[in-house]
């Protein structure tokens, strides 16, 4: 029988009821090991949801895309936009991560139902209109113009 140490040493392959995958980056010199806990099925919301513990020895932190590549094969997810991780969170000393991961059906009930910071992170919703530093800038611009330069003034927007 193999202790945990012996199998992550060989990157083997384990499946089992608390999924575990290993996996080495072809260019990187060292692995990470997937597992997901606590996890559910959620219809309601068109959804996959779970807690993801990621062993990373030798490894400041493993990226959320390389993540989500991994996740792909896992759970042959057919398309990686449909995967969000969030919540990141490197135990004291190193080597292992906490966050969680939402896998959704299709993207359509992404748009609907995750929040609008995770949109823009994803890169589906676009920042709207200036800043606030921008429009605090053209309001004080516009107190010190008259007349038509008080127009170009507010014309320019967020911009000097």
């Amino acid at each position: 029988l193999l202790t945990s140490v012996a199998i992550l040493a060989q990157g083997i392959k384990l499946s089992r009821a608390g999924s575990v995958q290993s996996i080495v980056k072809p260019g990187a010199m060292s692995e990470f090991t997937i597992r997901t806990r606590k996890f559910k099925s959620n219809p309601l919301l068109g959804r996959k949801q779970f807690v993801l513990d990621i062993i990373h020895p030798n490894m400041a932190n493993v990226s959320k895309k390389d993540l989500a590549e991994k996740l792909r094969s896992m759970y042959k997810v057919h398309d990686v936009q449909c995967i969000q991780l969030f919540g990141f969170k490197t135990a004291f000393g190193g080597g292992r991560s906490t966050g969680f991961g939402l896998i959704y059906e299709n993207v359509d009930k992404m748009k609907k139902f995750e929040p609008k910071y995770r949109l823009a992170r994803a890169g589906f919703e676009q920042k709207k209109g200036a800043g606030r530093r921008g429009k605090k800038d053209t309001k004080n611009r516009c107190k010190k113009a008259r007349g038509k330069e008080k127009t170009k003034a507010k014309s320019s927007g967020g911009k000097k």
